[in-house]
């Protein structure tokens, strides 16, 4: 056992790494077997993996207040990216103040294990003090405009990804074989495998696209595939991690495919809407940090409210 974790989910962590140590050798091993092609890209994905690795490993392994801060801190970042790719106006700063100060409380509710205003905090009083703040700062240009662009970024990029935050803190007197780690590993581990899958099999079978207009490379084989796949494999990890049983298993995969799925084309649309390729250039090989999380931005609540409803 690592820290607080229990042994399925330190084996499950150290399964991971051994998939990540077997799979970066095959793009060096690719770029030698096709040299006209150009894997410059896929090599700092890679890299920038590793990197995203070993952090999320430590963040998990520590404790639950680390844990906390380190989600914290990749809402702060995704805000202010996404707040880096809108058009606001210097009237809004303390707007803008604001919604970053909406951050930490949230995360207290969430340390503090207080689900009523952990759900309601954002939605409601945030979406009433933006309005409030942009009313005192004598803003009526724009104004809907204005705080439908802001709240809907401070509920994508905090809300949102604050419910995979609140995996940690769930009470393991539930389950004692399952730790908040374990679902945050389970959820983050297949939302990303998700992606992986769906682009595989859309490149090695696809034909027909989805959704065009907005994400050209989506197809039906590309998502069918991903949903299978990842499906399988969270039936098989899923009694290891999780107190998800029987069809629990089946539905949770389902639910973690088809909304990584849509999670990426709702980012995919709001970057055509502002005629950008990545939201960031943080990581190498992937664009920015809301290119990374656009898919849990729709699986962790989904998730969290699947697993809380049925065993919390």
């Amino acid at each position: 056992m690592i820290g607080s974790l229990t042994r399925n989910t330190t084996l499950a962590l150290v399964g991971v790494v051994a998939l990540m140590t077997l799979a970066t050798p095959s793009v060096f091993i690719l770029d030698r077997l096709v040299p006209n092609h150009d894997f410059t890209e896929m090599k700092l994905r890679v890299r920038s993996w590793w990197v995203m690795l070993g952090v999320f490993s430590l963040a998990i392994m520590l404790n639950r207040t680390v844990s906390l801060v380190f989600f914290g801190f990749v809402s702060f970042l995704a805000l202010k990216e996404y707040f880096s790719i809108i058009p606001t106006r210097r009237a809004h700063r303390r707007v803008l103040f604001c919604a970053y100060l909406a951050i930490p409380v949230q995360y207290y509710w969430v340390a503090d294990a207080w689900y009523g205003m952990f759900i309601i905090f954002i939605p409601v009083f945030m979406f009433l003090l933006l309005a409030v703040q942009m009313v005192l700062a004598g803003q009526t240009e724009g104004l809907l405009k204005a705080l439908s662009t802001l709240h809907w970024g401070l509920v994508t990029t905090v809300f949102l990804l604050s419910h995979c935050a609140y995996l940690m803190i769930l009470p393991q007197q539930n389950h004692p074989n399952v730790d908040g780690a374990g679902l945050v590993l389970f959820l983050v581990f297949l939302t990303q495998f998700n992606d992986v899958c769906q682009f595989i099999w859309g490149k090695l079978l696809g034909r027909h696209r989805i959704v065009p207009i907005v994400s050209p490379n989506k197809t039906w084989e590309g998502f069918l595939g991903g949903v299978a796949t990842t499906t399988l494999v969270a039936i098989l990890i899923a009694p290891y991690l999780t107190p998800l049983t029987g069809w629990e298993t089946f539905a949770a995969g389902a639910i973690i495919s088809i909304g990584g799925f849509l999670g990426d084309v709702t980012i995919s649309a709001l970057k055509r809407d502002l005629g950008i390729k990545d939201t960031g250039t943080m990581l190498p090989g992937h664009g920015g940090i809301l290119d990374r999380v656009d898919s849990l931005t729709f699986t962790s609540p989904l998730f969290f409210h699947f697993i809380y409803n049925l065993h919390y």
